[in-house]
């Protein structure tokens, strides 16, 4: 086990059967906490961070749904909080990426299902978690973001729409909830060695994450363990931290002149 600085406290991580959202499921257990977690189809993947978690005496609950839908996220907090107990913290980390079409050639629905996924879940629990949050003085919010919403890049529009929405629901709520003990922050990723950052690589640079380690600042791309790591910084309950947006990505590409 790690520190324990969330022992005895209660964790809901959404997307946390795969990648980044499983790393940062079992950082917190590691931590002490009892750890609620949502996944969409992937019941054995589910089951392997289950495994896992019990491995090294935690404890683990997955909790199936799919948060692109109005309402979803929601239930999920209130199905974690049936599960495990009022949450102390809360990671919206569930996500998916955009088709590549243009800002006119997106669709309206993907605009609508990845508002949805990435900024009103976030709304949806945290009107949930907030009540228990607000009574005991403390709690953590950490929305995962991306280091799109600064860059903006081409063919990107409803996702860097969505996590851009977000950023700002994470530090409005921060200044709302500060006053009652509650700490709310983003973590804000580049490039991270995930499926989905398999696939982000292949189709834009037609290369692979491993292809890429020796150009990367450190020597490699950046970990799910990276992620988790700073989670569980912003999640400690003596944290001074909040209103922040942490950027995670090995301090950006180099500088140059033209």
């Amino acid at each position: 086990m790690d520190s324990m600085t969330l022992l005895g406290r209660a964790a809901l991580v959404t997307g946390g059967s795969r990648g980044m959202g499983r790393a940062i499921a079992t950082k917190l257990a590691r931590e002490g906490a009892t750890v609620a977690f949502s996944y969409r189809k992937d019941s054995d993947a589910a089951q392997e961070v289950v495994a896992e978690v019990e491995a090294f005496g935690g404890r683990a609950v997955p909790i199936v749904g799919d948060l692109r839908a109005p309402g979803a996220a929601g239930d999920l907090a209130r199905r974690a909080v049936d599960e495990v107990g009022p949450i102390s913290v809360l990671v919206s980390n569930a996500g998916m990426a955009s088709r590549g079409d243009s800002v006119t050639d997106s669709t309206r629905r993907e605009y609508q299902d990845m508002l949805q996924m990435h900024a009103f879940s976030v709304v949806e629990m945290a009107e949930v978690v907030l009540p228990a949050m607000r009574e005991a003085r403390s709690g953590s919010i950490i929305v995962v973001t991306s280091n799109v919403t600064i860059s903006l890049p081409p063919h990107t529009a409803p996702y860097a729409v969505a996590k851009t929405s977000a950023e700002a629901i994470m530090r409005v709520l921060a200044l709302e909830e500060r006053a009652h003990g509650i700490r709310v922050n983003a973590i804000a990723p580049g490039l991270v060695a995930t499926d989905m950052g398999e696939r982000l690589i292949r189709a834009s640079v037609d290369s692979t994450l491993d292809a890429l380690d020796d150009t990367y600042p450190f020597g490699r791309v950046c970990r799910p363990a990276d992620i988790a790591d700073a989670v569980a910084f912003l999640a400690a309950p003596d944290s001074y931290i909040t209103g922040q947006r942490l950027v995670v990505d090995g301090g950006g590409p180099a500088a140059q002149l033209y």
